[in-house]
């Protein structure tokens, strides 16, 4: 449904190795060179001394998730001070590579992350989970670090594909995005709808790294170590999957590097590691989820850091190529106002694609998706006049409302994605969070209440308007007749947040 047009990432990726090996290769092919050993040691102290950190900031909050963080230390250690190009002072930065922690329970290797950097004090991230901190137990758009919230698992890859796809195929820039996933949350069938989109539009801007620790909250996860059928699984769904052991740090280093040389493909980083890593007692041990560890623990963790001096490690600063973009609230305009006579009968489905055409016409920004109903909510209107703007995603309305998330971080985009108003509510968590991850995302529903009859009680939305209400700072539409239906469309444009207009099947008459 969009032109397949390649950017400056996927400009510079070369080739499309299918070798995969626990143990990788540590050649200089594709101009891959190993860093000093300096470097992979000071990596890999930056890595404890995060352990270190999630250890005393769980402790002093008497709670958090210290084990879930120390398996990703080696993880977050390379990708923050080595892969990711990005600028501390500036978060959010357009230019610079995203970050979702999909994984949002560990949020404390995140902050113990940018404490390293020098964004965050240690006073800072030491309100880990207070009443009045922004440094919650999981991690919000509150902090300008993060773009989406997380923690209702499996939702992470949706909104890290729909960054992925605004980067290659509407800012065409070179930033990457990157995405940290748990292997408990992978038993979300949302992840899976994520693969899928990721693959079938070719994101090879996106990573998806799978922290496979083999333990979830209660018990062990359905395949454990097993980490060649998570492997399979994604190479099954389109990815070029690298299977690496994720406390090694020079191994690491490479699986990014070969990433980056995959074209065509999204590509998954599958890092087999243990829960709890480098915490004597605790390491790969049942029931020490969300539990803090006795604070003397890190003895042992600060006996293993070698260089106790001045730190070196500097994440490389972003390219900045990603286009300057002016989303002002009250500039988005239709084109031209409502053109029909009292009296006609116009079905406001049919009016909700007029005005997507119309605002698609004043901002080049406006993107639309649909759930393959594009021809029944009319929002095919916009393909037809937008083909490089509107994103199908399948029957997959979860992943719908992720996509549109992503898309409409650091006010790259306005997202208006449509289908059948029943089907959202299939979305009703990606709904609640994308309100805690303040998303300007705009949903339109149609085929609502008992008025489409024939197609009978399944396709009825009757609990949509109460799903949408009960959202904090949700604003919804439901308007009469066509006229007041394209004005809503171009409310909702220019209204900060999460906004449903509820659009009807049959062709009623137009009162204003």
């Amino acid at each position: 449904m969009v032109r397949q047009a390649k950017n400056a990432s996927s400009a510079r990726n070369s080739s499309n190795s299918s070798d995969h090996s626990e143990k990788m290769d540590m050649d200089t092919s594709n101009g891959y060179h190993c860093p000093n050993g300096d470097t992979l040691q000071e990596l890999q102290d930056c890595a404890n001394r995060m352990r270190i950190t999630s250890i005393e900031i769980t402790a002093a909050a008497n709670s958090g998730h210290p084990t879930s963080s120390c398996s990703a230390a080696e993880i977050v250690s390379t990708l923050f001070f080595h892969e990711m190009r990005y600028d501390p002072s500036n978060p959010r930065d357009p230019s610079s590579d995203r970050f979702v922690l999909s994984k949002g329970h560990a949020s404390p290797i995140l902050y113990a992350a940018w404490l390293e950097t020098g964004h965050l004090t240690k006073n800072q991230v030491m309100t880990l989970r207070k009443i009045d901190s922004d440094i919650e137990g999981h991690p919000t758009p509150r902090l300008d670090f993060v773009d989406i919230a997380t923690g209702s698992l499996g939702q992470g890859l949706s909104s890290a594909a729909g960054m992925a796809y605004v980067g290659k195929y509407i800012d065409k820039a070179s930033y990457r995005v990157y995405c940290l996933i748990g292997d408990g949350e992978s038993a979300e069938g949302a992840v899976w709808e994520a693969a899928a989109f990721a693959s079938t539009y070719k994101l090879d801007n996106l990573v998806a790294v799978f922290d496979v620790n083999r333990l979830g909250q209660s018990q062990a996860t359905p395949l454990g170590h097993d980490v060649q059928t998570y492997q399979k699984r994604l190479e099954a769904f389109g990815f070029h999957a690298i299977i690496v052991d994720g406390h090694d740090v020079a191994a690491l280093l490479k699986a990014f590097h070969v990433a980056k040389t995959v074209s065509e493909k999204p590509v998954a980083i599958i890092a087999k590691t243990l829960k709890g890593k480098g915490i004597e007692g605790v390491e790969d041990e049942d029931n020490w989820h969300g539990k803090p560890v006795p604070i003397e623990k890190i003895k042992a963790i600060e006996q293993r850091i070698k260089n106790k001096g001045t730190i070196a490690l500097k994440p490389q600063p972003p390219i900045y190529d990603a286009p300057k973009v002016d989303l002002k609230l009250g500039h988005i305009k239709l084109s031209e106002g409502p053109n029909y006579k009292v009296g006609d009968k116009v079905a406001t489905r049919l009016a909700y694609g007029t005005a997507l055409v119309k605002i698609g016409k004043g901002s080049d920004r406006v993107i639309a998706l649909d759930g393959d109903t594009k021809n029944s909510t009319f929002s095919d209107k916009f393909l037809k006049e937008f083909p490089d703007r509107f994103i199908e995603c399948f029957i997959a309305e979860q992943n719908l409302v992720g996509v549109a998330v992503g898309a409409a971080t650091r006010h790259r985009t306005i997202p208006f994605c449509s289908t059948f108003a029943a089907f959202f509510t299939r979305a009703a968590d990606q709904l609640r969070v994308a309100a805690i991850s303040f998303a300007n995302i705009k949903c339109a529903g149609s085929h609502v209440g008992v008025s489409i009859g024939e197609d009978g009680p399944s396709q009825m939305a009757l609990e949509d308007l109460a799903l949408f209400r009960s959202i904090p700072d949700s604003t919804v539409f439901y308007p009469t007749d066509a006229v007041s239906c394209e004005r809503a469309v171009e409310f909702a444009a220019n209204i900060q947040g999460l906004v449903f207009i509820r659009t009807g099947r049959p062709a009623l008459p137009v009162i204003y």
